[in-house]
C-alpha cells in the first residue's frame, strides 16, 4: 500500500448467497480494527434492499452495512451501479445514486450503445459503464489504505464475461487478487471451487489466489484432506474455513424469496420482559424491498417476526406489517388475490394493529395514480388510510429526522409515490387512523425510544402483556454483529496471508487449470 494507491482484494463467490457480503464486511471490520482506513466497493449490485447516503444517493444496503463495518460513512462511490428489479426481465438502473431509467435484462447486458453512461443505458451496453465504475474504485483507492471489493453471483458466468463490470473485469483492470468464497452448507463446494477456476481464462486465473470455505459445521480436520487435494488440482490454497454462524441478522443483498413463507427473521434469542410475547406477521409481497425494516423488531426480546402469505396466518398476529415494494400496484393485486386484503380490512375494523411502510403505506391508502412504475393508471387502494398517492418521475431520496409518539425518529426515504394525506393523525409524514399506521420512512424502527413506544401501543391495542426491554440498543446489537464477522475472519482465516494479498497482489506463477474459458 504505497505510492498513494491503496491495496485491494476482490471477494468473489461460487454462487449467489455464498457469503460474499458478510465475508467482505468481516474483512473490513478486521482491517479497521488493525488501524487501517478501509472502504467497501461493489461495482454493480442487484438488490431491492437499498439505503440512502447522507448526500442523498441510493446504494445497496449490503454496501452501507460494509461501510459501517469499516467505520466509514457510505457514499455512492462504494456502489456506482445498482439494479432494482421490477419484474423477472427488467430493472431500474441507479447510476451514482440516482435513477436513470428502466431496462430489460437483454437491453442492459447486450445491444449497441455510445460511450457515455447515458448512451450506454439507452443502447444497452453494460460494458460502457465500466469506465465510471473503475473511476469510482480508483478514487477510493487513492483515499483509503485498502478497498475490499465484493463480486456478484459467480466470476465464471461465461455468458456475461465480455461485459463484466463487477467480477474479473474489475479484478483484471485494477490488478486485484481474488479470493473465491464457497458455501459448504449447500454441498459440492470442492466442485464449485474447481469448476469456477477452470472456467476462467488464463489471464483471469492468474489473479485467483485461492479460496475461503464458508458456513462449515463439524470438525475441520475431516475437511483438510479435501483441501489438500484441491490444492493439488488447482495449485491454490484455502485461506480459511469459516464456521456456520447463527443469528447474525446482517443486511442481505437480495429480497426474501416468497417460497420462504413462514421464515422467522433471525434475531437475538431472549425471553420476553413481560408476561407475553408479541407476534409480528410481515406480508411477503412481490418485489419486497427493504424487508430489513423489521430487523429492529426481531432484535427485541420477546418479539417473534415471521414472513407470511396466507390470511389465516394473520389471525394470531399482534402486528401485521405491509412492507416496502418495488411494485405497489402488483403488491395490491397480490394482497387481494391471496385474501390478505380482506384480512387486513377486518383487522382495521377490529382495531388490531397494522403498519404500512413505503409501498405498504401506499397500498393502505384510498387511491393510487401510477403512470410511472406499473403504468396502470388509477387503481383503488385498500382504503384503510385517508391517503391518495400519485407516482412521479422523480424519485424521493432523503434522510428525514422527526418526532413520533414523543420520541425522536430518524429514517430514510426511497420512493416515486407522492402521498396526499387527507386526514388522520400525523405520523412520520404519513398518518395514523386508530391502530393503522402508515409512513414512507424506512429504518424508523431502528430509533430505540420510538420503537419501544410503538411496541407499547401495539401491545395495548392487541391486549398483550408485552413489555419492551428497557435497554435494547439496535445500534449496539449491529456493532456486536459486525464484530462477530471480524472475529470470524481473525480467528478462522489466515489473516497474514490475506494481508499480503491486499498489499502485494496475487502471487506470481499460479498454475493454469484447464480447460479455461471457452
Amino acid at each position: 500500500m504505497t505510492g498513494g494507491r491503496g491495496g485491494g482484494l476482490l471477494v468473489a463467490g461460487t454462487t449467489s448467497d455464498a457469503g460474499k457480503s458478510v465475508v467482505t464486511a468481516g474483512i473490513c471490520r478486521w482491517l479497521v480494527r488493525k488501524g487501517l482506513k478501509v472502504a467497501p466497493f461493489k461495482g454493480q449490485n442487484m438488490s431491492l434492499n437499498s439505503f440512502v447516503t447522507r448526500e442523498g444517493a441510493e446504494i445497496g444496503r449490503a454496501q452501507a452495512m460494509q461501510a459501517q463495518a469499516a467505520r466509514v460513512e457510505p457514499t455512492a462511490l462504494m456502489n456506482p451501479v445498482l439494479l432494482k428489479p421490477g419484474g423477472d426481465r427488467s430493472s431500474q438502473v441507479v447510476l451514482m445514486g440516482k435513477p436513470v431509467g428502466e431496462m430489460s435484462a437483454k437491453g442492459f447486458f447486450g445491444g449497441s450503445g455510445g460511450s457515455s453512461p447515458g448512451k450506454a443505458l439507452r443502447g444497452g451496453r453494460r460494458k460502457e459503464l465500466f469506465e465510471p465504475v473503475m473511476a469510482c474504485l480508483e478514487e477510493l483507492r487513492s483515499t483509503y489504505d485498502a478497498v475490499i471489493c465484493e463480486g456478484a453471483g459467480s466470476p465464471a458466468e461465461i455468458n456475461l464475461r465480455r461485459t463484466d463490470i463487477v467480477n474479473m473485469g474489475v479484478a483484471r483492470a485494477a490488478r486485484l487478487p481474488v479470493v473465491v468464497v464457497g458455501d459448504i452448507d449447500r454441498g459440492g463446494v470442492f466442485a464449485q471451487f474447481f469448476g469456477t477456476t477452470a472456467l476462467l481464462s488464463p489471464e483471469d486465473q492468474s489473479l485467483v489466489a485461492g479460496y475461503l470455505v464458508n458456513k462449515f459445521r463439524g470438525d475441520v480436520s475431516l475437511l483438510e484432506p479435501g483441501l489438500d487435494m484441491l490444492y493439488g488440482l488447482t495449485g491454490r490454497r484455502t485461506f480459511g474455513v469459516l464456521p456456520y454462524a447463527h443469528g447474525l441478522g446482517i443486511d442481505e443483498e437480495d429480497g426474501l424469496r416468497v417460497s420462504l413463507r413462514g421464515t422467522v427473521r433471525e434475531s437475538v434469542v431472549a425471553p420476553p420482559v413481560g408476561a407475553d410475547v408479541l407476534r409480528v406477521a410481515v406480508c411477503a409481497v412481490p418485489l419486497m424491498s427493504n424487508f430489513t425494516d423489521v430487523d429492529a423488531l426481531a432484535a427485541e426480546p420477546g418479539v417473534v417476526v415471521r414472513f407470511v402469505d396466507r390470511p389465516e396466518e394473520l389471525v394470531d398476529a399482534d402486528l401485521v406489517v405491509v412492507p416496502g415494494t418495488r411494485g405497489t400496484v402488483k403488491a395490491l393485486a397480490w394482497l387481494r388475490e391471496r385474501g390478505l386484503a380482506d384480512a387486513l380490512a377486518r383487522r382495521a375494523a377490529e382495531g388490531r394493529p397494522v403498519l404500512g411502510i413505503c409501498g405498504g403505506f401506499q397500498a393502505l391508502g384510498e387511491r393510487i395514480e401510477d403512470e410511472v412504475e406499473s403504468k396502470a393508471g388509477v387503481v383503488d387502494g385498500l382504503g384503510l388510510l385517508p391517503v391518495r398517492v400519485r407516482f412521479g418521475v422523480e424519485k424521493t431520496l432523503a434522510r428525514p429526522v422527526g418526532e413520533a409518539l414523543g420520541e425522536r425518529v430518524e429514517g430514510y426515504e426511497i420512493h416515486h409515490g407522492v402521498a396526499d394525506v387527507r386526514g388522520g393523525e400525523s405520523f412520520l409524514d404519513g398518518c395514523r387512523v386508530g391502530s393503522v399506521w402508515g409512513t414512507h420512512w424506512h429504518g424508523s424502527l431502528e430509533s430505540d425510544g420510538f420503537r419501544r413506544a410503538f411496541l407499547r401501543e401495539v401491545a395495548a391495542a392487541a391486549g398483550r402483556r408485552f413489555v419492551p426491554a428497557p435497554d435494547t440498543s439496535f445500534g449496539a446489537l449491529r456493532e456486536e454483529q459486525l464484530d462477530r464477522l471480524g472475529d470470524l475472519i481473525e480467528e478462522h482465516a489466515d489473516t497474514d496471508a490475506l494481508l499480503r494479498l491486499i498489499e502485494e497482489g496475487a502471487p506470481a506463477g499460479l498454475p493454469f487449470v484447464p480447460p479455461g474459458a471457452p
